[in-house]
């Protein structure tokens, strides 16, 4: 029976749909995260939204919802429960669009590049006894991006050189392209190709906080304009103060996300590189100025993914090597990549067997 690539996928990746939506590893967690959205948003339409119904005439909108119902183009009363459902089914479509598809995986190779091995001219005896030079692979090359010279180095998973700015990510166990983080609470690798809806979906979620931060204390103010105290108005609505409490808790965490996702889309860096090299104090040579940063993540369009997980897996042929390879380590650690062809060093030493007995 013929198997597709999702089939025999080597990352740990989770598929579903026969391949159509690919998670991570790690993708229960979005449980957690669905949890955390969905309750505080049904509480509030249940408790909170039903008492700002009475409160607010149905054409009367503030500034607060105003700006919300504006950012996702739609206009609803601030009273109405539909105002916040659209806001948080805009952050769940979000969700969903980061950590159900390719984030940039770039594919393997089923064998080391052959254009790249390069002779050591240290020589090693082969099976006939002779001297032959050793083949080896660079640990790292060197390639030009903007002008400037950017090492890239060989990943010996997936046996590639890494494209610039792509890294291992070590929980998914893919190389991805322009590798921001591994998100747990999306249980998917953030990179080239959902960076965008990441950012989206964090700074909706900051949105959204701030949406039922203030409606739930306004709603305590008009409680206590009909109770008189602070505390019968609490009492009168506990949903609204776990709200508010909730609320701003979170909001510290995404909010402060989304200021920290400004600074680095402002920089063109990504989450990896500012905590790998933001101390080193070097030069960015991505980095196109602020305006044209922005314009690279939000206003192009998203690289289709390198990888078609619904194809048929075509069968190749094994590489023979007749040869040793080895990586260049640059701290002198030489690794072997590929063992010797043992066929091939049997038939090269029955040849030389019988060299020796025509000699004698």
């Amino acid at each position: 029976m013929a198997r597709r690539v999702y089939h025999v996928w080597k990352g740990r990746n989770i598929f579903f749909c026969k391949g159509r939506l690919i998670f991570g590893p790690d993708a229960k967690s979005l449980i957690i995260t669905l949890l955390l959205i969905l309750v505080p948003v049904v509480i509030f339409c249940t408790n909170v939204a039903r008492n700002l119904l009475h409160e607010f005439p149905t054409y009367n909108t503030g500034y607060v919802i105003q700006v919300v119902t504006i950012l996702f183009t739609i206009y609803v009363s601030p009273a109405d429960p539909c105002s916040v459902l659209v806001t948080s089914t805009a952050v769940l479509v979000l969700l969903f669009l980061t950590s159900a598809r390719d984030p940039g995986i770039v594919p393997r190779n089923s064998h080391p590049p052959e254009e790249e091995i390069c002779f050591d001219p240290s020589t090693s005896l082969d099976a006939g006894g002779r001297h032959t030079p050793t083949p080896r692979l660079p640990r790292t090359k060197e390639v030009t991006v903007n002008g400037f010279s950017v090492k890239v180095k060989y990943c010996d998973t997936c046996m590639i050189y890494r494209p610039p700015r792509c890294s291992h990510c070590s929980v998914c166990d893919n190389c991805v392209e322009r590798f921001d983080h591994h998100c747990p609470w999306v249980g998917q690798c953030i990179g080239l190709r959902n960076y965008r809806y990441f950012f989206l979906f964090v700074s909706s979620s900051a949105l959204l906080c701030i949406f039922i931060f203030s409606m739930s204390a306004l709603n305590v103010k008009f409680l206590m304009d009909d109770y008189g105290t602070l505390w019968k108005a609490m009492k009168e609505s506990p949903a609204s103060v776990i709200l508010i409490v909730y609320s701003f808790i979170f909001l510290w965490f995404v909010g402060g996300l989304t200021c920290f996702h400004l600074y680095l889309i402002g920089r063109n860096q990504t989450t990896y590189e500012n905590f790998r090299y933001g101390a080193a104090n070097r030069h960015n040579v991505y980095d196109q100025g602020c305006l044209k940063n922005f314009r690279e993540v939000f206003c192009t369009k998203t690289k289709p993914s390198s990888n078609n997980f619904q194809a048929y897996v075509q069968e190749e042929m094994p590489m023979r090597v007749t040869r040793e390879v080895k990586i260049d380590d640059s701290e002198g650690d030489s690794r072997t990549k590929v063992q010797d062809n043992l066929e091939i060093d049997n038939d090269l030493l029955k040849i030389s067997q019988r060299r020796d007995a025509v000699n004698s």
